[in-house]
């Protein structure tokens, strides 16, 4: 049997939603946030890169930026990027350094930019990264005037606009710091902590600090470690000598023993704080402050998973980056609202798909309990299909990332495990999503029509890549990996399940996901008894959920999507793809609450209605609205999403229908009834009690506008609050038909970064103050600007009652 025990603690560092994040990723020096007061123009200039380039009249804003979401959509344009335009951009930020900052190193980090960039220092070429979701950092200590003006230069290409199956963003999208050092310093994500064992009183954690000279002599050093309680107690501590030639990089391993450790967990995720400094001549020259969270993991193929030994299920979705009408360049309270609705729901898992995500969202997982699936690449050395009049309609475009994979995937994967490794929530790192998707582009024999049992995906196709290099490609990236971390295992999402195991592609792996291919998984794991399977991708269906319920192997389940987003968009009108349990704004859909009721431990109950159907008449939709508002006798099918023994209907406080158990094949306990104006409510029962109850009410016209804010206080830089706006009638019942257009003023500091009501095929301006509702709501980000004062936002709609919420910046 082949068992595979993980035990690690990891760093995470703390999320303030205050201006700016407190520390960058790079874990030494003094980091400063440059997100403000940067210049940027939409077309390509080369001559942009010099100093004396004159961009007095270029556009100015804050990063992170992201140009594509500001324009037009159009249905000339690729629906795999959302009817988006690409193009090629540059950004400008004049710097000064002063002159007493001699003699230190300078670098520059960015987040991530999307893609193909040349950053430029004074005129001079510091580096390029095609990649557009790495982050990356430069050493511009050479090319830095000290006391005078520095120019930043940053040619962003995104021209290949439809280089991706979903939409990308383009531009500086992430943080920007300037990093200041000691010429002797930790290295970039130069801190990682291995978990050795943990036992009931005891946790071994093993340290390893990595530190450069760029001095020119020898350093002799001494390296302190302080592990400190979430009180900030000293619970371990530890300090080793360490000597470094010039030019060169040197290690310390250390041992701390933590007695009676509180483990991080998904209901208690419990993170202490490391101290690590770094001493010369009895001077802290360098230190780094990150939380550290101590969990064990534990991978089998026939329990399936266990944290800190305790073997459960995933409940996971997939997630995309961007944010609705906030495009690629995503604030991070945002993210937090839609991992606190997903948290409702009883979602305990995050696949971040395909590629690396915001340092900000690692953070949250950490901090709120998620699990999280970490992934690289979604093509390697050949394109992958991307449509550009709808999801697969008409004929698809080639363009992508596989003309840099050769040069730079293998740094582009470890960049990704070096800065994402220090998170307790990420348990698994994946190098590739359906890399293996039968004839886009490999191709094997297999796939040939009449082999039993095989499915057809248009047959093998010769010409086209063969599929055996999967295996060696695995190979190569997989080891990639191990080289750095070996504590967590590698994985990879498998679409043509059976043409990849005529190539051994999942033999690289030490845990393999299967996508959508739940029929395989017993059949599989008798066929390969060691093979550790887990759901990597899967559908909304009850079979699907079961197929992991109901089994002891399969762990995990990642639902497609989490979230609503932008791009692999159907044909005009459509925005994106449009499955998720929350949409574009992070609203909690019907299928939501559906989930919420398989998922979630405690008693959960929903109604939804729609017209019987005319010819499906067992149709049970796991999308129906809370709406009651038809035709007087119209019959009306009215479902209920529970996990409740027992269910009855109320009409106006009286009982319609028979009290309906539980169905375990559908998941939906379900009622026909005429209609009747009024309020219609359901009563959930366990052990013949009641449990829980929902009702939804007949509406009268619009009436009014209703305000809901997150938070009323909120710190003068650049802090978010997102007001939800719904639609009333005059008893302050929600008109859920409501598709009345609301228009948004602000007077004080703040900014409207966008109003997004989550209607995919809704194509017109997102850029200005007005939008239209959507089942009678909408949600608006509002930004603070750096200055304190009252900020007042109002909502109008024509014939509506206004509403305004007051907001503090401080």
């Amino acid at each position: 049997m082949k068992t595979i025990h993980l035990k690690i603690s990891v760093l995470v560092c703390v999320l303030f939603f205050t201006q700016h994040l407190a520390k960058a990723q790079v874990s030494f020096g003094t980091p400063q946030n440059i997100d403000d007061k940067w210049l940027f123009e939409l077309k390509d200039q080369p001559e942009a890169k010099n100093t004396n380039f004159d961009d007095s009249k270029w556009r100015k804003l804050d990063l992170p930026h992201d140009w594509s979401i500001e324009e037009p959509l159009s249905p000339t344009l690729a629906s795999c990027q959302g009817y988006l335009p690409g193009g090629i951009g540059w950004y400008r930020k004049h710097l000064t350094i002063p002159e007493n900052r001699k003699g230190d190193k300078q670098y520059i980090y960015f987040e991530g930019v999307y893609n193909r960039s040349e950053v430029y220092v004074n005129g001079n070429l510091v580096g390029n990264r095609p990649n557009g979701y790495i982050s990356f950092m430069y050493d511009i200590t050479p090319f830095v005037k000290y006391g005078t003006d520095n120019v930043i230069a940053v040619r962003v290409d995104h021209s290949r606009a439809a280089d991706s199956r979903w939409y990308t963003g383009s531009g500086i999208y992430r943080n920007v710091f300037l990093i200041e050092a000691n010429p002797v310093h930790i290295h970039q994500w130069g801190v990682f902590y291995e978990t050795k064992s943990v036992i009931k009183n005891l946790a071994l954690l093993n340290v390893k600090v990595d530190v450069d000279n760029n001095s020119g002599i020898d350093a002799p050093l001494t390296v302190n470690l302080s592990l400190l309680s979430a009180d900030g107690k000293v619970v371990a501590k530890a300090s080793q000598k360490l000597q470094i030639k010039p030019s060169e990089t040197a290690s310390i391993n250390h041992e701390l023993k933590v007695k009676n450790p509180v483990l991080w967990n998904l209901e208690n995720p419990y993170l202490y704080q490391l101290k690590t400094e770094i001493i010369q001549d009895g001077k802290i020259i360098d230190q780094a402050v990150t939380p550290v969270g101590i969990r064990t993991l534990t991978f089998d193929p026939d329990k399936g998973f266990a944290l800190n030994g305790e073997w459960m299920k995933l409940k996971g979705v997939c997630i995309h980056h961007d944010g609705g009408c906030l495009g690629s360049a995503v604030p991070p309270q945002v993210w937090e609202r839609r991992l606190e609705n997903l948290k409702q729901l009883g979602c305990n898992a995050i696949r971040l798909s395909h590629n690396p995500q915001a340092p900000d969202l690692y953070k949250l997982c950490d901090r709120m309990g998620f699990l999280v699936m970490d992934e690289a690449f979604d093509e390697w050395k050949y394109p992958k299909r991307k449509w550009l009049a709808g999801w697969n309609k008409g004929t698809p475009g080639f363009e992508g990332s596989y003309d840099f994979f050769e040069e730079w995937s293998d740094r582009d994967l470890g960049d990704m495990v070096l800065r994402d490794r220090n998170h307790p929530s990420v348990i698994m790192w994946s190098i590739g999503n359906e890399i293996d998707y039968p004839n886009d582009p490999y191709s094997d024999p297999v796939l040939d029509k009449g082999t039993i049992n095989q499915p057809v995906y248009g047959g093998y196709l010769p010409n086209n890549p063969p599929a055996k290099e999967l295996r060696v490609i695995a190979e190569r990236l997989a080891a990639d990996v191990r080289k750095i971390d070996v504590s967590r295992p590698v994985t990879a999402a498998l679409a043509g399940v059976i043409m990849s195991n005529q190539t051994d592609y999942p033999g690289a792996l030490d845990v393999v996901g299967y996508n959508y291919t739940e029929d395989r998984y017993e059949m599989d794991h008798k066929m390969y008894p060691k093979r550790i399977i887990y759901g990597s991708e899967n559908g909304m269906s009850m079979n699907s959920w079961k197929a992991e319920r109901d089994s002891k192997n399969i762990f995990a389940q990642f639902l497609w999507v989490g979230i609503d987003y932008l791009g692999e968009s159907n044909a005009w009108p459509s925005r994106g793809f449009h499955s998720g349990l929350l949409d574009f704004a992070g609203f909690i859909k019907p299928r939501g609450y559906f989930r919420q009721a398989l998922w979630q431990n405690k008693p959960v109950t929903y109604l939804g209605t729609y017209p019987v159907p005319e010819r499906r008449k067992d149709y049970l939709s796991i999308d129906a609205w809370t709406i009651w508002n038809y035709t007087a006798g119209e019959d009306i099918r009215v479902v209920c999403y529970t996990n409740c023994q027992k269910s009855k209907l109320l009409l106006n406080g009286k009982q319609v229908g028979e009290e309906k158990p539980y169905d375990d094949n559908t998941g939906i306990v379900s009622w026909d009834l005429p209609f009747e104006a009024g309020k219609l409510e359901v009563v959930g029962y366990n052990e013949n009690k009641e449990a829980v109850r929902y009702a939804i009410q007949t509406s009268d016209r619009p009436f009014a506008l209703k305000a809901k804010v997150d938070k009323s206080e909120l710190s003068k830089d650049k802090d978010l609050a997102q007001i939800e706006i719904q639609v009333t009638d005059e008893n302050g019942v929600p008109v859920m038909l409501s598709d009345d257009d609301v228009t948004c003023t602000i007077d004080g500091p703040g900014k409207l970064l966008g109003l997004e009501a989550g209607n995919n095929s809704d194509m017109g301006n997102y850029r200005d103050n007005k939008q239209r509702v959507y089942h009678g709501r909408l949600l608006a980000y509002i930004q603070t600007t750096g200055t304190a004062g009252k900020v007042k936002v109002s909502f109008t709609a024509p014939w509506l009652k206004s509403v305004v919420v007051d907001l503090d910046s401080e």
